[in-house]
């Protein structure tokens, strides 16, 4: 017997091509949140699926189901300043506005009443799947994955390492004690033995970080197996660094400390040049693509679809509190949005790129509603607010479209992780 059947029109974007309409059709899930089928409603096969089914979820007319959100890239501890203090470039933002708050999460107490605000937030808002970038501060990083079980988040974790040209009172106090903790973090996160909650390995990006923690943070996704996360090329100051430093980019360094690997999150990537591309995609790592932070910080415009026609694989990300906004459907606006001064995306492209882009970056089973997939999906009202879906005018290509621009929290009625249901207004 299937846990849940949700019927009504699925809305999803399986490749960057073409939108894929499902009208009116029976999702059924298994009792571990996997879609065990995918079938017309009133025919034979739907019928058994609505009887067999625990529980039954009937969208509405005017409601539509779409895959859950992905979002690549969050700074976790930078919720507090979310909308605030970006009149800075991005060197002095660190500095006289991140990294002073980031340090306040040695205490666990503000950490915890923090997560416990965030976490909600972005499931009401559709993320479904989150990747963050904590602190480095080992209570407040599992505090933060304890948060994800309890509110039913698919989320990566990641201790921040950090040793080199940063605060003293913020920062590893040595390469290899930077290499312990995020040792015993990965330890500490998987021994929440929750299939949802992963930990990721996390320099915060190559100037912060000296070749021996680098060399040691890549060891150590060897050994363990864990992800890995970090910017790369994110600005002219960033990218330059790196350069200055090494002779060659982001990419190459990553890659000599083993830390370009399958899986691996390069946030931004702004400034990534023909040679990076190859290597990333060699390795199996990916982009997160963040447009709207970039427009403050990147000094460049991310070149979405060369990357994409590169083969390299690209999602979306917030980059909280650097983009100011936490809704991952207005990052796929945005992309389109900005994509216009290099090459065009559309809505399509944009949200597949916050749905299977960024599962394929993470190598998970979600981002399409479709046998053998997780059901992690939302279902968004067309009914009220802005993007009132207008008969006689709006098909489906057209109702898609303003979910993606208009779409609100008030808007998204449920969000189900691995079948069960974590957020929504729906009473």
């Amino acid at each position: 017997m299937s846990s849940l059947a949700v019927v009504g029109t699925v809305y999803q974007a399986p490749t960057a091509e073409a939108l894929e309409v499902l009208p009116d059709v029976v999702v059924s899930v298994d009792a571990v949140g996997s879609i065990t089928s995918v079938v017309p409603a009133g025919s034979p096969e739907g019928d058994v699926a609505v009887a067999s089914a625990a529980q039954v979820h009937r969208l509405s007319p005017s409601q539509r189901l779409l895959p859950g959100l992905v979002d690549l890239h969050i700074h976790a501890p930078q919720w507090p300043q979310l909308g605030t203090g970006l009149d800075l470039p991005l060197e002095r933002w660190l500095f006289e506005y991140t990294f002073p708050l980031e340090a306040r999460y040695a205490d666990l107490g503000f950490a915890r009443e923090v997560w416990a605000h965030m976490v909600p937030t972005l499931l009401a808002h559709g993320t479904t799947t989150a990747v963050y970038f904590a602190t480095v501060h080992e209570p407040a990083t599992s505090a933060l994955a304890e948060q994800c079980v309890r509110s039913g988040q698919r989320a990566f974790v990641g201790r921040v390492a950090m040793d080199l040209d940063v605060p003293d009172w913020y920062c590893d106090a040595s390469a290899a004690e930077g290499v312990a903790a995020s040792r015993r973090s990965v330890d500490d996160i998987r021994a929440l033995g929750s299939p949802l909650v992963q930990p990721i390995i996390t320099p915060r990006f190559v100037p912060a970080c000296s070749d021996e923690l680098l060399r040691g943070l890549g060891q150590l996704a060897a050994e363990t197996g864990a992800l890995v996360q970090t910017h790369c090329s994110e600005s002219v100051w960033e990218h330059g660094a790196v350069l200055e430093r090494y002779g060659h980019s982001d990419t190459t360094a990553l890659s000599t400390m083993g830390l370009l690997r399958e899986g691996t999150v390069l946030a931004h990537g702004n400034h990534l040049g023909s040679d990076d591309l190859p290597l990333i995609r060699a390795a199996g790592a990916g982009v997160a693509h963040c447009p709207l932070s970039n427009t403050y910080f990147a000094n460049g415009v991310f070149p979405t679809r060369r990357v994409l026609d590169a083969g390299v694989r690209v999602g979306l990300g917030t980059d909280i509190a650097g983009g100011a906004e936490p809704g991952l459907l207005h990052q796929c606006a945005l992309a389109i949005d900005v994509s216009r001064s290099v090459a065009d995306i559309d809505a399509v492209t944009a949200f597949h790129l916050g749905t299977v882009g960024g599962a394929g970056v993470l190598g998970l089973p979600v981002g399409v509603l479709a046998p053998g997939f997780q059901f992690d999906a939302i279902v968004v009202d067309t009914a009220g607010s802005a993007l009132r879906a207008w008969d006689g005018i709006d098909d489906h290509a057209r109702v898609f479209e303003k979910i993606v621009r208009l779409a609100r929290p008030v808007d998204v009625v449920d969000v189900w992780v691995a079948g069960t249901r974590v957020a929504g207004t729906r009473q």
